[in-house]
């Protein structure tokens, strides 16, 4: 059974930092693809950063500059550095772990950021 789960969430000012954690287990490779999406309030999800079984990474350019993602040693362990952050940053954000072996992706519960003064 795969487990995915996000921490790390909070209240930040703007400019500030935060960082999230996801650590996914059960899936069949150590070094799945990952990735971080988010959902703002009425908002669709939207993919932020991801992360390839080779470390290759992509960002939207919303992010790019201020956003790193990256991987924890030769583990399904990621992390999500954000400076500089903006009140748009302000979401729900989710890591999504996928499977490669049986084509499947799954979902973190959310953990919620908000940035505000």
């Amino acid at each position: 059974q795969v487990h995915v789960v996000e921490s790390g969430g909070g209240s930040v000012q703007p400019g500030g930092s935060l960082t999230l954690s996801c650590a996914a287990s059960g899936l069949t490779d150590n070094r799945s693809p990952m990735g971080w999406h988010r959902q703002a309030p009425g908002e669709e999800r939207e993919l932020v950063a991801s992360i390839t079984s080779s470390d290759s990474t992509f960002y939207i350019d919303r992010v790019k500059g201020r956003f790193t993602i990256s991987r924890q040693e030769d583990k399904n362990t990621i992390r999500l550095q954000m400076n500089n952050l903006k009140p748009n940053g302000t979401a729900v954000y989710y890591c999504r772990a996928t499977d490669l072996h049986v084509r499947s992706d799954y979902w973190g519960q959310g953990t919620q950021v908000t940035v505000s003064s």
